[in-house]
C-alpha cells in the first residue's frame, strides 16, 4: 500500500502540510454544531485527522483514485465514508439522505469558484461552508462594495450567506507550493428565504452589470434589456443609479434594481 500520494496538477492538488493550520481549518465547522460535515478533496487527510477526532458523523468526497487508496488504508473507520466521486457531480440530496451538512476541504484551487456555487445551488442542505481557498477567490467572496474586489461572487454568495475571512495562508505551508497565497473563510446561512423577484432574472442581471466593470450599469444593461424588449426608460428607478458603475452598487440595490426590471417587463406584456 502506497504511503504518500503524489500531487497532480491536473486536479489542482496542493497537499497542505501544517498541522496547526489543518487544526484550524477543522475547528471552523464548529460554528454549526450537530451537522454533519462533508469534507471534499481529502488528499492525504491533513485536515480529515482533525475532523474525525471531532465525533461528528463524516463523509469525504476524492476524485483521485491514489488518494482514494491511501485514505481507505489510512482511515479505516471511515471505509464506508469514503465517497469516490467528483463533488461537482453528485446529488447533494442524497449525501445525507436530506439533512442539512456542513461543507469544509482544503478546495482545489482549479474548481473552488465552482464549488461555491455548487453549495449556493444547494443553500437548503448546505447552512455553513468552510475552508480553504485562493486568497484572491476569498477577497472577492468576502468584499464589500466599492472595492475592486467586489463583483459577481460577492454579491451571489453573500444574498444568502454572511462571508467572513478569517485568515491567511502563505505558499510553503503545501506540498507543492502554490504560486498564490491562500485564505481560509466561512460562510454562514443569512435568514433571507426568498427575493421578492425572480432569482433567475437576479442571477442574470447581476451577471450581465458586471460584464465590463469600468462602464455604467445602464450601458451593462442594454444587452439584457434589449433581449427582454426593454429601455432603460421603461425602468422605474432613480437614473443616477444608474449610472454607478457594478462595484459601487450594494446588494440589497442589486434587489431593488432586479425588481424594477421585472416590474417593467410584466408592465409590457
Amino acid at each position: 500500500m502506497t504511503r504518500s500520494v503524489r500531487p497532480k496538477k491536473a486536479l489542482g492538488q496542493h497537499f497542505l502540510t501544517d498541522l496547526t493550520i489543518a487544526s484550524c481549518i477543522a475547528d471552523t465547522v464548529d460554528a454549526c454544531p450537530g451537522l454533519p460535515v462533508l469534507e471534499v478533496g481529502p488528499g492525504m487527510g491533513v485536515l480529515t485527522q482533525f475532523l474525525v477526532a471531532k465525533e461528528r458523523e463524516l463523509k469525504v468526497v476524492e476524485l483521485d483514485d491514489e488518494s482514494v487508496g491511501y485514505l481507505r488504508h489510512t482511515f479505516p473507520r471511515l471505509e464506508d465514508s469514503i465517497i469516490a466521486d467528483d463533488f461537482l457531480k453528485m446529488h447533494l440530496e442524497r449525501t445525507f439522505g436530506g439533512r442539512p451538512f456542513v461543507l469544509t476541504g482544503n478546495y482545489p484551487y482549479n474548481i473552488s469558484s465552482q464549488i461555491f456555487f455548487k453549495a449556493l445551488d444547494n443553500r437548503d442542505l448546505v447552512p455553513c461552508v468552510t475552508g480553504m481557498i485562493q486568497k484572491e477567490v476569498a477577497d472577492r467572496i468576502c468584499a464589500a462594495p466599492g472595492t475592486k474586489a467586489y463583483g459577481i461572487l460577492s454579491v451571489m454568495l453573500q444574498t444568502w450567506y454572511t462571508a467572513e475571512y478569517l485568515f491567511t495562508v502563505e505558499p510553503h505551508v503545501f506540498n507543492p507550493p502554490p504560486k498564490v497565497r491562500s485564505a481560509v473563510i466561512r460562510l454562514t446561512r443569512n435568514s433571507r428565504q426568498a427575493l421578492p423577484c425572480s432569482e433567475g432574472l437576479f442571477r442574470r442581471v447581476v451577471k450581465t452589470t458586471f460584464n465590463q466593470r469600468r462602464k455604467t450599469l445602464r450601458n451593462n444593461l442594454r444587452p439584457l434589456l434589449a433581449e427582454l424588449q426593454l429601455a432603460a426608460d421603461d425602468i422605474a428607478i432613480d437614473a443616477a443609479l444608474l449610472a454607478l458603475r457594478p462595484e459601487q452598487l450594494p446588494l440589497e440595490q442589486f434587489i431593488a434594481l432586479t425588481c424594477a426590471v421585472e416590474a417593467a417587463l410584466h408592465a409590457g406584456r
